[in-house]
């Protein structure tokens, strides 16, 4: 009688790491490595190209009108730096030269000094700018709504700034509320309507004060109107008193 037949045992089925070790058991062919390649780089672009699209996420949602002051923004901050990278390259050329670096150097010295006066509002000071009138608003219009119009032309890159052509802000300006309705700036008593003169890129200036949210905004919810002016010239001739240090004093050089 013939021997009954065996039976075969079912195979299991081959999982990818077995299929990985058995490819690594054998010789590479230079196809796989090069379609192993691609995949590591393909894999590398899909993880990046992720990372990128969470990134971008971040301004899903936002107001046409902030995605707008944050390309003004970018905008200013370049051509900033772009500046200054051209200032500073002429700088070193010059003072590259040893028969012009004591000249070089007497120029900067003088040209920070007056820098720093503009910024500590100790010299007068001319150039393009803008020139906010604030009218109406009865007693609305306030410390409040000034404040935030000077923080944005500061953000814009307003130089110099005055206010009713009699205050001068500098860093340390504080504002207050009267009880008559006017805004008590640096101990001067300011009444409506307020005009603010601010020195720098005129248009950079005049549309950070105009965005939802902002300056005029703030301005027409408590019934109040902004007019801004474009100018070539702005002429600032308030100045402050420069203050004696009151603890630091100069080391004498030897």
């Amino acid at each position: 009688m013939p021997e009954p037949a065996q039976e075969r045992e079912p195979q299991r089925p081959v999982d990818g790491r077995a299929r990985l070790a058995t490819a690594m058991r054998h010789p590479t062919a230079r196809g796989q490595l090069v379609a192993g390649a691609l995949l590591a780089v393909l894999g590398f672009a899909a993880v990046t190209q992720v990372r990128s699209n969470e990134r971008d996420d971040s301004f899903v949602g936002a107001r046409q009108g902030d995605l707008i002051q944050y390309i003004n923004n970018a905008s200013l901050a370049s051509r900033r730096a772009e500046a200054e990278i051209s200032q500073l390259q002429e700088t070193r050329e010059a003072l590259g030269n040893d028969t012009e670096a004591r000249r070089t150097a007497l120029t900067l010295a003088r040209r920070q000094a007056d820098v720093l006066g503009i910024l500590a509002g100790t010299v007068p000071a001319v150039g393009p700018g803008i020139r906010a009138t604030v009218t109406g608003g009865g007693t609305g219009v306030g410390s409040d709504q000034l404040l935030n119009g000077l923080q944005e032309l500061r953000d814009a890159g307003a130089e110099v700034i005055e206010i009713n052509g009699s205050v001068r802000v500098v860093a340390q300006t504080s504002l207050q509320d009267t009880a008559n309705g006017g805004v008590l700036v640096d101990g001067t008593t300011l009444e409506p309507p307020y005009v603010i003169e601010a020195i720098g890129d005129p248009s950079d200036l005049s549309v950070a004060l105009d965005f939802t949210g902002g300056f005029i905004s703030d301005v027409q919810s408590v019934g109040g109107k902004v007019t801004v002016d474009e100018l070539d010239k702005v002429e600032i001739t308030s100045v402050r008193k420069p203050r004696p240090p009151e603890y630091a004093e100069p080391v004498s050089s030897r």
